[in-house]
């Protein structure tokens, strides 16, 4: 194994450069499907196309890359997939401002963005490349969306729904944070409009019950979805409008109150709004405090310290247990994603109902009250929420509430007013887009027969390659080019038109895990075979800012998928790491707001003003300034340096902290791990790494020969089970700095050293790993090598170090045989220098042993 490598410096761009290429020509990271090792599937959520990576995808791609590395050095058949969800409002948007059409944005950024992915040295099999915008792709996009449409899962409505005017489109409920557009942060809108939806609310339990097969998702991710789709439990109940005999329903979860009710609200947005005012003196007024309420977002209604506002309707509900007739009101605290929109107000037993009732004057009617006390519905300061006993609740009077909520349900179904039930907050998914860059909805109108879908030889429905005016106009942009409208009915043959509405660019990223198994098959979206071999995915990877939208829809899709005998699984992932965010320090003047850390001076003072400026660790952002460049990261540290920077600090799991001053120290670690093993080639280049007995080792040699096989065993775990790299990290130094304490350790044993440490930070570092494994002899890329496996006989210490106290201080630390028994602890013990000088004169009565740890020695 002779090796004549010259000298030389760590050249980072030219050993990158070299291995990158050898990656790719050898298409290291392809993913045969016929390969007999057992396969691992590891995806990463992939990206929109916008132009240049940003600093999470530095962190979530390396964290995956790490996975592959050791999955293949484990032995596994690695699929590792990258494609682009090229679709969306960033291209549309993009276009709009520079004229040109999207598709030409999409395809220079993507082009970009690989270099820049293969300048990380991130490993994907490229022959599996997809983008959501190609015809490929949308055309089976379309295809699901028709399986969909002809089960009923895919149906069209008029539904209030959340509408960005900035965006100039509609929005699903998981798309508006806190009342905002989550693209544009511009304040949602309420309208009614005929839109695409997906019946989801029907796979709410499912989504629920499928949480006990998921494992492996963090549970922070399962409270988030619990908490959104959000089942309740408790009565629907059917109450009558005095002024028309129309029945409306109300879930509540609370019909042990139902005897209390005083008044009844509905949503701004429920549709019996306009038409039990029109027409009536009120119905200006009302209308008016109707759209007020209207224009702010759903979450921002839900917020617990909301003012309440209402008004009459000038109507009036019936309650079916007692025949009361309460006022009706529109309340901007009840939401139409709620129940049925309405909720009936009962003030003495809910705080939000007690505070409006007291704002409006509306009754107040206790018929809980507590076991021991009273309270008086004309004093109470504040509703009461605990348990009590049934007053005023007719037929339950002096019963437990809870033992009542059940009979009362019973009592209901006998009147036929109502009955048990449970009710999700999950809404349907509303799909349809008014833009241009998604895909087409395949579905036309014609005068004769309705609404049509295309026939499936007819997909895809393409995009027109450019339009006059991209931007929408309060319906989509394709609604204004003829060419695409205007078209025959595959059924009668006579003119029709079709649906411009676009697909939401979630269904896309739905599916698109399926497609990277047969990415060229044009028959068919998935086929069986592959898809057969590769699922479930292994390890799924992406951001936790997902848990209420693409990771609920693309669990959603595949059940429904599951049902349509498609697939043959309804968990696409039973594992899910979320990395956390990467946070830089930024830096705010009072005077110029937020600087670039150039226009810091030292001391902290603004160059602008001289003021003094404030600086924060906090995720990196355009507005704050504190923005991250790949390109100008891996052209001044290396690809590597930036792997080991990002992954050092803290777990990946959790938000890192973003350092100049770190990506420095891990250069200058790989320049010393460069220059250690070039100084010992001489003697270690010659030969193979120990393989023997531990045991038939001594000084340096077994101290160093435990050391890798302890770090092997704690690093693999770091790797395996807990995805500490950082930790891993941390182990592979600390052996570094036990070969260089080992000055005495014979070449086999430095080999190993040296090796393992390649093979430990060969997926973190790999180019500079797979140089040097090179350098000492060794053929082939070091990600094809196995990885390193631990002995537990070197683990095993021969020796120990305890401590010896007299009267209970600490005198001396000794080192003895793990094996010793009491009677030589005793002897050994009294043998050191300190230990004499404490006993000499004095009487030993007696000696007290804790085996491995210490011998105590008692005198008088």
């Amino acid at each position: 194994m002779k090796n004549t490598v010259a000298r030389q410096e760590y050249d980072f761009n030219a050993v990158e450069a070299k291995w990158q290429r050898y990656w790719e020509e050898h298409k290291t990271f392809a993913a045969p499907d016929d390969s007999p090792k057992p396969k691992y599937y590891c995806l990463t959520m992939y990206p929109y196309p916008s132009g240049a990576l940003h600093a999470g995808h530095l962190l979530a791609y390396t964290i995956s890359d790490v996975i592959v590395r050791q999955k293949k050095m484990r032995g596994y058949n690695v699929l590792c997939p990258m494609g682009w969800d090229s679709f969306g409002l960033p291209a549309e948007n993009a276009a709009i401002r520079a004229g040109i059409p999207p598709a030409e944005n999409v395809a220079a950024n993507i082009k970009r963005m690989r270099q820049q992915m293969r300048r990380a040295g991130w490993g994907y099999d490229w022959s599996r490349e997809i983008a959501t915008s190609h015809p490929a792709y949308y055309k089976w996009t379309q295809w699901l969306f028709l399986q969909f449409y002809h089960e009923g899962i895919a149906f069209k409505k008029l539904a209030p729904v959340n509408w960005c005017p900035s965006c100039q489109t509609v929005l699903a409920n998981e798309q508006v944070i806190g009342g905002q557009c989550e693209r544009c942060n511009s304040e949602v809108e309420q309208r009614n409009l005929e839109q695409w939806f997906f019946k989801m609310s029907a796979y709410a339990q499912r989504l629920l019950d499928g949480h006990k097969n998921l494992a492996g998702w963090p549970e922070r991710v399962i409270r988030m979805q619990e908490e959104w789709i959000g089942r309740s439990e408790g009565a629907r109940i059917e109450f009558t409008i005095a002024e028309t005999g129309e029945k409306l329903p109300v879930f509540t979860t609370r019909p042990d109150t139902l005897w209390g009710v005083t008044f009844m609200s509905l949503a701004p947005e429920h549709p019996l709004v306009e038409k039990l005012v029109t027409g009536r003196p009120n119905e200006a007024r009302v209308m008016k405090a109707v759209s007020q309420m209207r224009k702010v977002g759903t979450s921002q209604r839900e917020m617990i310290d909301l003012e309440k506002v209402g008004v009459p309707t000038g109507c009036h509900v019936i309650n079916p247990v007692n025949g009361e007739k309460v006022q009706l009101w529109v309340t901007n605290f009840t939401l139409m994603a709620y129940g049925t929109g309405a909720v009936m107000g009962v003030p003495a037993h809910d705080q939000r109902d007690f505070e409006f009732a007291r704002k409006y004057d509306l009754p107040v009617k206790v018929v809980i009250q507590p076991p021991h006390r009273q309270i008086d519905a004309e004093t109470m300061t504040e509703a009461y929420l605990d348990d009590g006993v049934q007053v005023s609740s007719g037929p339950f009077n002096g019963m437990s509430n809870r033992q009542a909520v059940p009979k009362i349900c019973e009592y209901l179904a006998t009147k036929e007013a109502g009955k048990a039930t449970v009710n999700y907050r999950l809404r349907d998914w509303l799909v349809s887009r008014q833009r241009y860059w998604g895909a087409p909805i395949p579905v036309i109108y014609c005068d004769s027969c309705g609404e049509v879908p295309v026939p499936e030889e007819d997909l895809p429905v393409m995009l027109p390659d450019k339009l006059e005016d991209y931007a929408p106009h309060g319906k989509s942009p394709l609604a204004a080019c003829q060419e695409f409208v205007n078209t025959t009915c595959p059924r009668c043959g006579k003119p029709a038109k079709r649906e411009t509405d676009t697909i939401d660019t979630f269904v896309d990223s739905s599916w698109y895990f399926l497609r990277y198994l047969s990415a060229r098959d044009d028959t068919r979206p998935f086929s069986p075979e592959p898809m057969g071999k590769w699922m479930p995915i292994d390890q799924y990877t992406g951001g936790i800012e997902h848990a209420t939208m693409h990771l609920i829809y693309f669990r959603f899709f595949s059940m429904v998928l599951h049902d349509l005998g498609l697939i043959g699984f309804d968990e696409p992932a039973p594992n899910l790491f979320c990395q956390g965010m990467v946070c830089k320090t930024a830096y705010y003047c009072p005077q110029c707001k937020w600087l670039h850390e150039s226009d810091v001076e030292s001391g902290d003072k603004c160059k602008n003003c001289g003021r003094a400026v404030r600086s924060e660790m906090t995720k990196v952002s355009k507005t704050k300034l504190n923005t991250i460049d790949p390109d100008e990261v891996l052209e001044k540290n290396g690809a590597d340096a930036m792997r080991l920077m990002i992954l050092s600090d803290t777990p990946p799991d959790r938000d890192q902290p973003w350092s100049d001053d770190g990506l420095e120290g891990a250069g200058r670690f790989l320049r010393r791990l460069w220059n250690m093993i070039h100084h010992n080639l001489d003697a270690v280049g010659e030969v193979e790494p120990f393989a023997g007995s531990p045991a038939s080792l001594s000084g340096d040699d077994k101290t160093l020969c435990r050391a890798v096989h302890q770090t092997i065993k704690s690093a693999t775990e770091d790797y395996e089970v807990t995805r500490h790299f950082n930790t891993a990290i941390a182990r592979v130094f600390e052996l570094t700095n036990a070969i260089k304490s080992a000055t005495e350790a014979r070449s086999p044993v430095l080999r190993l050293a040296y090796e393992t440490v390649l093979k430990l930070l060969a997926p973190i570092t790999p180019h500079v790993c797979a140089e040097l494994w090179n350098v000492l002899g060794r053929r082939g890329p070091i990600v094809d090598s196995p990885w390193p496996e631990y002995d537990e006989a070197a683990l095993e210490k021969d020796e120990t170090e305890i401590v010896v106290q007299v009267n209970g201080k600490l005198r001396a630390k000794i080192t003895v045989p793990t094996d010793a028994d009491e009677e030589q602890l005793r002897e050994l013990a009294l043998a050191p220098a300190n230990v004499m000088t404490h006993i000499e004169g004095k009487r030993v009565v007696k000696t007290i042993v804790v085996p491995g740890k210490l011998v105590n020695v008692v005198l008088k």
